[in-house]
C-alpha cells in the first residue's frame, strides 16, 4: 500500500530543494541579500526629516546681532552654513546649482533699523523643488525671531522685544512656490521609468541569445565587440526617447509641470542617461547565464537607485556612506539635471555639473561590458 505522505520521500524532496538553492548562488544571494539591503537602507539610510541642510548667507553687513541670528538658525540643527557671499548673483547661482538648499539675505541697513525699533525683515530663499526636504526646516525657522536676540537686546534695548519679535523672516519658496508635490515626483518618474525599462530590456538582450541558441551565429559574425554592443543598444535609444516624449507630454499637459529650460539640452541629458542605463543592462546581460539571472541582477541595481537617488526620500537626509553610494548612481545626477532644467531653467553651464558624471559612468560601464563580452567570446 502506497502512503500519501512518506516522511522519507518528503525529506528527499526537501533536501533536493536545498541542494538546488545552494547551487543557484544568485537566488541564494537574493534570499539573504535583499532583506539585509532593505534593512540597512530603510533602517540607517532613509530619513524623512533631514537636518544640517546647506545654507548660504548673502550678507550686506555683519554685526553682533546678525551673527547671533545666524547662530540661532544653525542651532536649530536644520541648517548648516556652507557659503557666505555679498553677491546676489553668486547666491542665485548657488541655489540654481543645488549647492545650497537655502539662501538667507541680510540687508545693508538691518542693524540700524533693528535698533530703531522698525522690525526689519530677513529674506530666506528656499529651493522648493523638493518640498519634503525643506518643509521641516522652514517650520523650525519661524520661531527664530522670537528667541534669537533674547540675550542681545537687554538693558535699554529690552523694549525692542517687549511687544513681539524685533525682526521677521520672510520665506520665499523658489522654483516651486506652491510646494506642489507633482513638480518633484513627475520629473523624477522620468528617470525611474527609464532606469527600469532600459536596464531590463538590454539585460535580456545577450542572455536571450544564449537561451535561443543564436549566440553562435552572433559570435560567427565578422563584427567587433564594440560594434555588437552599439548595435544592440541603438534601438533602445529610440525607445527611450519615445518614453520620454510620452512622460514629458503628460508632465506638461496633465500635471502642468513647468518647462523652463532648453529642449535641446533636455534631449542631450536624456541621451546621456539612456546610454548610462543601457551600458548597465548590456553589462548585466554579458555576465548572466539566462534571463532569470539577468532579472535578478537588475533588481540589485534598481533598489539602491530608487532609494538612494533622492527620488523617494531627501538625499541630504541620508548618512554620508549612503550619499557616497548615491553619488555613484546615474539616477541621482539625472534627477538633479531634470528637476533643475524643468523647474529652475538651468542652462548649459549649470547643467554640465550634473551631466559629466553620467558621461563618466557610461565610459566605465562600457569598458566593463566590453571586457565581459570578450570573456563571453572566449
Amino acid at each position: 500500500m502506497v502512503t500519501l505522505l512518506s516522511p522519507i520521500r518528503l525529506w528527499a524532496v526537501v533536501a533536493k530543494e536545498f541542494i538546488q538553492l545552494r547551487r543557484d548562488r544568485l537566488t541564494f544571494a537574493m534570499i539573504i541579500g535583499i532583506p539585509l539591503i532593505q534593512l540597512a537602507l530603510f533602517g540607517f539610510a532613509i530619513n524623512s526629516d533631514p537636518k544640517e541642510l546647506p545654507m548660504a548667507v548673502r550678507s550686506a553687513e555683519s554685526s553682533a546681532y546678525t551673527r547671533s541670528i545666524i547662530q540661532a538658525i544653525v542651532n536649530t540643527r536644520y541648517f548648516n552654513v556652507t557659503e557666505i557671499t555679498d553677491s546676489e548673483q553668486t547666491a542665485n547661482e548657488i541655489l540654481a546649482r543645488g549647492a545650497a538648499q537655502f539662501v538667507i539675505n541680510i540687508p545693508a541697513d538691518f542693524t540700524r533699523r533693528l535698533l530703531r525699533g522698525e522690525r526689519p525683515s530677513l529674506l530666506l530663499e528656499a529651493d522648493a523643488t523638493d518640498p519634503a526636504a525643506t518643509s521641516n526646516a522652514l517650520a523650525a525657522i519661524k520661531q527664530i525671531p522670537n528667541t534669537a536676540l533674547a540675550h542681545d537686546l537687554n538693558g535699554p534695548l529690552a523694549s525692542l522685544q517687549s511687544n513681539g519679535a524685533p525682526f521677521s523672516i520672510d520665506i520665499h519658496r523658489r522654483y516651486n512656490p506652491e510646494g506642489i508635490t507633482q513638480y518633484n515626483i513627475v520629473p523624477g518618474l522620468m528617470g525611474v521609468i527609464l532606469t527600469m525599462t532600459m536596464i531590463m530590456m538590454t539585460s535580456l538582450a545577450i542572455t536571450r541569445e544564449h537561451e535561443r541558441g543564436t549566440m553562435e551565429n552572433l559570435l560567427a559574425m565578422p563584427v567587433q565587440p564594440l560594434e555588437v554592443m552599439v548595435g544592440k543598444i541603438t534601438p533602445y535609444i529610440l525607445i527611450g526617447y519615445i518614453q520620454v516624449l510620452v512622460i514629458l507630454a503628460a508632465a506638461l499637459w496633465v500635471f502642468h509641470v513647468p518647462m523652463l529650460g532648453s529642449a535641446l539640452l533636455l534631449m542631450l541629458g536624456v541621451l546621456l542617461f539612456i546610454l548610462a542605463n543601457l551600458t548597465v543592462g548590456i553589462t548585466i546581460s554579458s555576465i548572466a547565464r539566462n534571463q532569470a539571472q539577468a532579472m535578478q541582477m537588475s533588481f540589485f541595481f534598481f533598489m539602491p537607485s530608487i532609494l538612494l537617488s533622492g527620488f523617494m526620500f531627501p538625499f541630504r537626509g541620508m548618512p554620508q556612506w549612503a550619499q557616497i553610494i548615491g553619488e555613484a548612481l546615474p539616477l541621482t545626477h539625472f534627477l538633479r539635471f531634470i528637476r533643475g532644467l524643468l523647474l529652475k531653467g538651468n542652462e548649459w553651464t549649470t547643467a554640465w555639473e550634473h551631466l559629466w558624471p553620467l558621461l563618466a559612468f557610461t565610459a566605465v560601464m562600457m569598458a566593463v561590458g566590453l571586457r565581459q563580452y570578450r570573456r563571453t567570446l572566449d
